[in-house]
């Protein structure tokens, strides 16, 4: 079973993406912000993250370039699911190493697209 990290400061995001994915099939683990993700990527590297890119404590674009330089660090899928839709915030994303790019408000089909798109369905 493929393992996904849910990484945002809300709780009801993560219990929403959550539920999805039980429901492709992942295993998941949350994180509330990107110092907490990080800690858990280094126990154990997740096989995708689910990442948001405003938090407390540590961003999802830091969380992100911490993450590419930990070893095995540039195995996981990373998707970016956030409300910042501007062509610079995307670009800084792939430009940090994420693999997908998506918005808020998500569902199913989008995350199940996704997904699919970036080769985990």
């Amino acid at each position: 079973m493929k393992s996904c990290l849910i990484v945002d400061d809300s709780k009801v995001i993560r219990m929403v993406a959550k539920k999805i994915l039980h429901e492709l099939s992942f295993h998941t683990e949350e994180a509330e912000d990107g110092q907490v993700a990080l800690d858990l990527c280094i126990k154990h590297m997740p096989d995708a993250v689910l990442l948001d890119w405003n938090m407390p404590n540590m961003n999802g674009i830091d969380f992100l370039r911490e993450l590419r330089k930990l070893p095995g660090g540039e195995l996981p899928v990373v998707v970016f699911c956030t409300t910042e839709n501007d062509i610079e915030h995307i670009q800084e994303a792939i430009t940090a190493g994420a693999n997908e790019y998506i918005m808020k408000p998500f569902d199913s089909g989008i995350l199940a697209a996704k997904f699919s798109q970036v080769g985990l369905l």
